[in-house]
């Protein structure tokens, strides 16, 4: 790790953000005023992890960066000026590499909540140390002065970065009053950088653990969805669950800590989902899927409310999946989540146990059809999510399940070359249905359409002439 006198002018340091920092910098100082990057970017850069997003300070007001910044940018906005932030976008060459760099600068600032607010009072600082000491935590609190690349540490943030601690610049309950938000940011910090949250920050979390209830929905939503897509989750959703936090946020999560009966007949399903969910991480194939995450975390949470001891002592959740369902939703709902991510990660919920239903047996081209009928686009992510709720240490058992579902899929891939699963439909459609039995729109032709998937879904292909003679059977029925 580098000290704090050259960190920020090693070879690699500076070539990370040349040519757009250092140029910006320039424009800046040449205008009269100050720039340094700051913050994650900071931090990053020393960590060698540093992406495309650039964050920079200054002195000037927001209005003076719009006049450096547009001639300059590719593209420039405004969204965040109410907060002193200005955005932009400029293309450069890195290492002979054309990139695109999204840059935020941002007046110095102090900012706190009231204690009803859900909104931060915003005010503007004149100095860079004066800002630094209102960010999260001592890691994020480092700067680079530009163009000059002089580097600047007031609280010690190099130190506990070589340690891989968090800890805050000031006292952490002044931090935590300041904005509650921070409190979610330490545990998901410490599920991306995979650090350790400093003891005083851990009890200022879990004495203040209420504060994050004036903090709007969609903000912990976004912190929630940060933690989750990092590479380590489960070390934040245990500090979450540890300091009470998700007592407030998630309070699904935290109520799978049962308390397991005296002779220990049923798993530990906190524990049990935080592997799930580590195991749906690994079948993971195309980058992290946040909605199979989501639907890790919660395919359980209808256990609880459904737990019972039967006579012969065994413990059972009869329908928790159907409970749990309703629970994501709900919960979902509240975190402003969009509506299609509450639809599928229930829909996923829901269809967790539908695998275990089948047994062990061959699977009939019914049951096939109706499975993947029923998981529909979410096909792919229910093999996963169904995979990894097998958390058993019984190794015979594992791969046991592991065969019968190698089975499933060889039997759905049969079938799809077959029949064309993934677009399973009646013989006919609504306007022939129609025609042959001089029907106009209405429930009865909707009646007689299920009647002809259901006889799709249990039979395969019955051809346009099976399908009619089959119809007009089921039509004289009906008297």
């Amino acid at each position: 790790m580098p000290n704090a006198n050259n960190a920020a002018q090693t070879p690699q340091a500076r070539h990370r953000v040349e040519p757009v920092a250092e140029e910006l910098g320039r424009r800046f100082r040449d205008a009269g005023f100050q720039l340094a990057l700051v913050g994650g970017s900071v931090r990053d850069t020393l960590l060698g992890r540093l992406g495309n997003d650039l964050d920079f300070t200054t002195d000037a007001r927001p209005e003076q960066v719009l006049r450096i910044l547009r001639p300059w940018a590719d593209a420039v906005w405004e969204v965040g000026i109410a907060f002193g932030t200005v955005g932009g976008l400029k293309g450069a060459r890195d290492g002979g590499t054309a990139k695109e760099f999204q840059i935020e600068v941002t007046t110095y600032r102090s900012e706190a909540y009231d204690r009803t607010s859900r909104k931060p009072e915003v005010s503007y600082g004149d100095s860079i140390e004066d800002d630094l000491v209102r960010r999260d935590f001592t890691v994020n609190a480092m700067a680079v002065a530009l163009p000059d690349s002089r580097f600047i540490d007031p609280y010690g943030g190099l130190d506990d970065l070589a340690a891989r601690v968090l800890r805050t610049p000031g006292t952490p309950e002044a931090s935590f009053s300041d904005d509650p938000l921070r409190m979610m940011r330490a545990a998901r910090f410490a599920a991306q950088l995979d650090f350790e949250v400093a003891p005083e920050v851990v009890a200022a979390m879990t004495a203040m653990a209420d504060r994050i209830e004036i903090v709007s929905a969609e903000r912990v939503r976004d912190e929630l969805n940060k933690l989750l897509l990092s590479d380590n989750p489960r070390k934040g959703l245990r500090l979450l669950v540890d300091t009470g936090l998700a007592d407030r946020v998630l309070p699904e999560l935290s109520a799978l800590r049962l308390e397991r009966d005296e002779h220990f007949r049923h798993k530990d399903v906190y524990e049990h989902t935080l592997t799930v969910l580590e195991q749906a991480i690994d079948l993971e194939t195309e980058g992290p899927d946040l909605t199979l995450r989501l639907a890790a975390l919660l395919h359980d949470i209808g256990k609880p409310r459904t737990r019972r001891f039967e006579p012969d002592g065994r413990v059972s959740f009869h329908h928790h999946e159907m409970v749990g369902a309703k629970m994501t939703k709900a919960r979902m709902t509240r975190l402003k989540y969009p509506n299609d991510q509450i639809k599928d990660v229930s829909r996923l919920v829901e269809l967790h146990l539908r695998f275990h239903g089948y047994g062990s047996g061959e699977w009939t081209d019914s049951a096939v059809r109706r499975y993947v009928r029923d998981a529909g686009p979410l096909l792919s992510r229910l093999h996963k999510l169904t995979r990894s709720d097998c958390t058993t240490r019984n190794k015979r058992k594992a791969e046991a399940l592991w065969r019968t579902y190698d089975g499933l899929e060889a039997r759905i891939a049969e079938l799809q070359e077959q029949e064309e699963l993934d677009a399973i439909r009646p013989d006919l459609d609504g306007n022939q249905i129609m025609r042959i039995l001089d029907l106009k729109p209405g429930p009865l032709v909707g009646k007689a359409y299920q009647h002809l998937l259901d006889l799709r879904m249990e039979h395969g292909p019955l051809g346009e002439e099976g399908a009619t003679e089959a119809l007009r059977e089921w039509w004289a029925a009906q008297g």
